[in-house]
């Protein structure tokens, strides 16, 4: 049979609609705007802004934002449509199954792991440097630590890690929290949600009192300025380039920002779980990226008025102790919110880790019910009503990686499965627009063909622009997973079934 032989949207439709089988449908539009608030705010806010002024964009970070919204929505829109329409679990991987045909869909399944599963696990890890730092390094080293990482101590001492525990237990209660219930998760990231606004409204709310103007000018990095270096002479920063100045750098912070957005499609993948998904997915996706939005701009902008652009070009200040650098220097009497800042970085991480692993487990169990994985994938809880082993099988894997694999390892692979997810999404919405313009669509991605073409070519830019190195691990991962596809799921598919008869879509008109 055809390597891009495809599903047929009555079989979607009907696994949707399999309600005594399925997932249980119990999350209204606020569950999903949380969930994807949820995803969407870790730490990324409190380092890629710094990160993003200090490099790129100075003050003008606050536009970088909307660029990176901009494009975030084009990818949102065309998400919006699919979500609506076919409202089942399995996200871009099940989107691209009825649209472009299994191959391409096993390869979106085979990328989404590194956004979701390798995303968890890097997350994890950094969760657990910061509850260390919170914890006033109070974890010893061997147990926060890799096996492959090591530090020799002022007095000579060799420190060599053994695992990283606390990225394991963290991961181990989300499991459990996820196996419960996708309601009882929801209520759980609502509540993690709250408390990580709250601290950023806070902050906003306080810093704006102690914003210098003068730190916003000029808004915009000036040609010409000279490049910043350490103490021995080593360069921190360039503005030479034509993306590190002007409205050049603005579209440089744009691209470091954007990062910071990553995470509104998971939305997606609790799409068979909404409990009204024609009207409920859209707001999902769409509330979660402009709730996000105008809490990035306001940030920036208090940031970088509290504290000058160019103090962040220090690692030390325009990394993860950016937020706290301000408020310890120019917030005087405010030093306990530097501390909610690390509370509200710890609940940020929280709550994307547990979408990540709700995500991943969704897409898992969609492609079980395809034949492409093993049947066990898709194994619902008698009680729980959740796909359990799923859960356990991805927590062994990812706690196998955070406790045992230095967290630089994943780089930008997630931000390379995330990518390449949006630019077949918005090109599936193009295909099936054209192939059956007939279809019921709740929601209509507008512009069409415009909007899906400018979120094909801007995220497929974005993934030429991740360095060489990552690409080259991304290939490889790619090869791996043609291998798996070809060796073990396109002879186990339900399409290469002879004997299966499937429902078709004239069966729900």
């Amino acid at each position: 049979m055809s390597l891009f032989r495809k599903k047929d949207l009555g079989t979607l439709l009907a696994q949707a609609n399999d309600s005594e089988k399925g997932l249980k449908r119990t999350l209204g539009a606020g569950n999903l705007v949380a969930l994807g608030i949820g995803a969407i705010i870790g730490a990324g806010l409190f380092v890629r802004t710094a990160a993003a002024a200090g490099q790129a964009a100075g003050p003008a970070v606050t536009l970088s934002f909307i660029v990176a919204a901009i494009g975030c929505a084009f990818a949102g829109l065309c998400y919006a449509e699919f979500a609506a329409m076919i409202p089942i679990a399995g996200s871009a991987y099940a989107y691209s199954y009825v649209t472009m045909g299994e191959m391409i869909a096993w390869v979106i399944g085979w990328a989404l792991i590194m956004e979701y599963a390798l995303g968890a696990a890097t997350v994890s890890i950094a969760w657990s440097e910061y509850l260390n730092k919170l914890l006033g390094g109070s974890i010893p080293y061997e147990w926060c630590h890799s096996p492959f990482e090591s530090y020799t101590d002022a007095a000579g001492v060799l420190h060599q890690g053994i695992m990283n525990a606390p990225a394991l237990i963290i991961l181990l209660a989300l499991t459990l929290l996820l196996i419960k219930g996708t309601q009882e998760s929801a209520l759980v990231n609502a509540v993690i949600v709250f408390i990580k606004v709250a601290i950023v409204i806070l902050f906003i709310a306080l810093g704006w009192q102690f914003i210098n103007e003068a730190n916003h000018t000029p808004y915009m990095i000036p040609a010409g300025t000279p490049p910043v270096v350490d103490s021995v002479g080593k360069e921190l920063a360039n503005y030479d380039g034509f993306f590190k100045h002007g409205w050049g750098g603005i579209l440089g912070g744009a691209a470091i920002v954007f990062f910071a957005f990553i995470g509104f499609d998971a939305v997606s993948t609790a799409a068979q779980e909404a409990k009204n998904p024609k009207r409920d997915m859209p707001i999902g996706i769409l509330g979660s990226l402009v709730v996000c939005t105008i809490l990035y701009i306001l940030f920036g902008h208090v940031l970088t008025g509290v504290a000058n652009w160019s103090e962040f070009v220090d690692p030390e200040k325009g990394r993860e102790a950016s937020v706290a650098y301000a408020i310890s220097t120019y917030m005087t009497g405010y030093g306990w919110l530097a501390t909610a800042v690390t509370v509200a970085i710890l609940a940020g991480f929280s709550s994307v880790i547990l979408v990540m692993l709700m995500g991943q487990s969704r897409i898992f169990y969609t492609m079980s019910h395809d034949g492409l994985i093993p049947k066990a994938f898709g194994d619902l809880h008698p009680k729980f009503k959740t796909p359990y082993k799923a859960n356990w099988i991805l927590f062994v894997f990812v706690g196998l990686f955070a406790a045992l694999v230095p967290g630089h390892v994943a780089g930008d692979l997630t931000s390379f499965g995330t990518l390449f997810a949006f630019v077949l999404v918005s090109i599936g919405v193009l295909i099936l627009r054209k192939r059956s313009p007939e279809m019921e669509r709740p929601f209509k991605t507008p512009l069409v063909p415009l909007v899906p073409i400018l979120g094909a070519v801007i995220c497929l830019g974005m993934i030429v622009a991740i360095d060489v190195r990552t690409l080259q691990f991304a290939l490889g991962w790619m090869i791996l997973g043609l291998l798996v596809y070809f060796g073990y799921s396109r002879k186990r598919s339900r399409l290469e079934q002879p004997g299966e008869i499937l429902p078709k879509a004239s069966d729900f008109n």
